[in-house]
């Protein structure tokens, strides 16, 4: 048995890679995905993946945040790194209208044309959603029947809006988040009525650490997805066990 990270941010000086995967290994976390949110991090993550294929799947794709640094020779390099070994979903792409790092209609084009290119690629979306739920859903809602599923990462919403992503046929991407016992309060909830077989555990590391899990360090790492595994087990009344294989065979059929 092991665990599948299936969302951590690409290493840096936080998450030194060699110290990071050998920590994973010691916990029995012996598969993640890297999530790239900017084109400046897309041949950082092609460069890991070499360094760890046995290990390491990636992501490609421009965050919300990030929209407003597109350019149009960024679309022509995105269609060129799709198809390499390793890149298993587009993204992390979406809406984030809590922060409104970059204006709200060119994170719809941007979103909107990764939709379209996952699409034509045939590749999951990765997806992202902070305060633009309704916005999310409308821009899904046509691509439906072309897309080759997804996960809602980070999933921290209402159980009325994960059945809606589940109706949309996406995973959901539980982290530490379901750990806080104040902010998490939502989340617990929607889990106890997640379908296991929808369920995909991530850490977001070096973010979110598990609040649960003392004593309390600076930085989340993937050696610590299975204190979220046992958390959501609990939650759902399940055996470590089950959570651990469902979860890990999830993210391998989500990343095909």
């Amino acid at each position: 048995m092991a665990w599948f990270d299936a969302g951590v941010n690409v290493f840096d000086q936080r998450l030194p890679a060699e110290a990071t995967l050998a920590a994973a290994a010691q916990a029995n976390v012996t598969r993640m995905c890297l999530i790239t949110t900017h084109p400046d991090e897309w041949a950082v993550a092609e460069s890991l993946y070499q360094q760890y294929p046995h290990t390491l799947c990636y992501t490609l794709g421009v965050h919300p945040h990030h929209a407003k640094d597109v350019r149009s020779s960024h679309w022509a390099e995105l269609r060129r790194r799709v198809s390499r070994p390793g890149v298993v979903a587009i993204g992390e792409c979406g809406l984030d209208y809590n922060r409104d790092f970059s204006p709200r209609d060119v994170q719809q084009a941007v979103f909107k044309m990764q939709i379209e290119l996952a699409c034509e690629l045939n590749k999951p979306l990765y997806l992202h959603e902070r305060d633009a739920f309704d916005e999310q859903c409308a821009c899904l809602q046509p691509y439906l029947a072309s897309l080759s599923g997804g996960i809602a990462h980070c999933f921290t919403g209402t159980p009325e809006q994960m059945h809606h992503y589940l109706s949309f046929g996406l995973y959901i991407g539980v982290t530490g988040w379901v750990c806080d016992p104040k902010r998490g309060a939502m989340l617990q909830q929607a889990v106890t009525e997640l379908p296991l077989e929808r369920l995909v555990l991530e850490t977001d590391a070096p973010y979110l650490y598990p609040k649960t899990l003392k004593p309390r360090k600076r930085d989340n790492s993937p050696a610590y997805l299975p204190h979220v595994g046992l958390e959501v087990a609990v939650l759902k009344g399940l055996d470590v066990a089950q959570v651990e294989a469902a979860t890990f065979r999830n993210s391998c059929l989500l990343f095909k």
